[in-house]
């Protein structure tokens, strides 16, 4: 039997205790956000337009919703189930609950979802 690689396990320890992190956040109900998506946003004179780097995530996955005022944007960002068990050399996108709140000018909007250079992109039309 080949000894174990120190590097392999240590990651391996980590990802475990990171979802186990996870299940009891998840177990005790506490949602708040564990990381932020970078976003870019422009404004026209009709619309927002709203570039949020999510590389790996469906579009269709992505929650949106305006509350108060303030746009967010939520969603998971996990390992597809047949990498799980991969040797892993580097994880540097974080996984798990995304959340970004953006505060908007006063309005109303109509958002539109779509893929614009791998991003996910919110077109909040002005009404």
């Amino acid at each position: 039997m080949q000894p174990k690689n120190p590097f392999d396990w240590m990651l391996s320890e980590a990802l475990d205790q990171l979802t186990r992190g996870e299940r009891l956040r998840q177990q005790f109900g506490r949602q708040e956000a564990c990381w932020e998506p970078p976003i870019d946003v422009l404004e026209t004179e009709h619309e927002l337009l709203i570039l949020v780097a999510l590389p790996g995530v469906n579009p269709d996955n992505v929650e949106t919703v305006i509350q108060d005022g303030v746009l967010i944007i939520s969603g998971q960002r996990t390992l597809p189930p047949e990498l799980r068990n991969a040797r892993i050399h580097r994880l540097e996108l974080p996984q798990g609950r995304f959340e970004r709140r953006i505060a908007l000018p006063l309005g109303r909007y109509a958002i539109s979802r779509f893929v614009m250079d791998g991003c996910v992109a919110l077109r909040l039309a002005k009404s």
